[in-house]
């Protein structure tokens, strides 16, 4: 990528957890010091018509709200209007078998106009146990038989056709290709605290991580927080709001950049905004901050 500003291009990703509740918790306060040029969020989960005033700062905002109301919304925020802005509400360039989650507002991708890149931001669905592992009384949420596993696997099959489509069409247009977001799934050890009682988790499980490492090469798409650190725990980005796990930093690092080989090749520094106190949050994620020098 050539060379096209004296700053390096600064990228986050961020989980709001409801763009309404994070502007009471201080979202704007954290765009301005974080002071990103890209920013991919996730569960905005607001209406259009609802959107809190200056909802996402100064920048242009390309938001994909879905039709589930209080739930999903995805958007990327640029400081320039992107040339184009491609989501799968409309039905079109679609991978066999995600038409049924078209509508829920888990996709939006749109081409920089300053740079060669193409962004894209992405709520994977949670899950839930296969039936085998459901348990009557010994989960916190009610057994549905595996309804909720069946579908995020049937998400994740037709997911890697599609990004693995728009990944190289980004390619043969000559622009990198980047997919920021909260894809519910911890890749290894190294990415929660509690793995060793953790392989029967939703988010953990062996299927789970075999889907995540089957995405990533050194060819196709890098995890670039990993590469920057590649022995070392963490850096967690997800906190439930239970107990007292913030404040004993137990958590996941679940939320991604994941670049073609190029762009994370030009990461400088990556890091994860995790406030100082349990007052200081935003959100039950933080943002994943990356400086790219392409």
């Amino acid at each position: 990528m050539s060379v096209t500003a004296t700053r390096p291009l600064r990228v986050a990703s961020f989980n709001v957890n409801g763009i309404r509740a994070a502007h009471r918790r201080g979202f704007l306060e954290w765009l301005t010091e974080c002071d990103p040029d890209v920013v991919a969020l996730q569960e905005v989960r607001c209406p259009v018509d609802a959107l809190p005033e200056r909802a996402f700062g100064d920048h242009h905002a390309s938001y994909e709200p879905g039709v589930l109301a209080g739930r999903n919304g995805v958007a990327i925020l640029t400081r320039e209007a992107p040339i184009e802005v491609r989501t799968w509400s409309d039905g079109s360039r679609l991978a066999r078998g995600l038409r049924e989650f078209s509508t829920e507002g888990r996709y939006v991708e749109v081409d920089l106009a300053d740079r060669p890149l193409t962004v894209a931001s992405l709520y994977l669905p949670k899950g839930g146990l296969p039936a085998h592992l459901q348990r009557p009384g010994g989960m916190r949420e009610k057994p549905d038989g595996g309804a909720a596993y069946e579908r995020k696997m049937r998400f994740l099959d037709a997911f890697a056709r599609q990004l693995r489509h728009s990944r190289r069409e980004a390619l043969s247009r000559g622009r990198e290709f980047i997919l920021l977001g909260d894809l519910n799934i911890a890749c290894s050890r190294l990415d929660l605290t509690n793995w060793k009682s953790s392989n029967r988790a939703v988010g953990f499980l062996p299927e789970e991580r075999e889907w995540l490492e089957a995405q990533l090469s050194p060819r196709t798409l890098v995890d670039v927080q990993r590469s920057l650190c590649p022995d070392e725990p963490g850096p967690w980005s997800w906190w439930s709001w239970l107990g007292a796990s913030f404040e004993k930093d137990v958590g996941w690092r679940i939320d991604y950049h994941l670049a073609t080989p190029r762009l994370a090749a030009s990461a400088a520094r990556a890091w994860t905004e995790r406030p100082s106190s349990r007052e200081l949050r935003v959100s039950d994620h933080a943002a994943v901050v990356v400086d790219y020098t392409c």
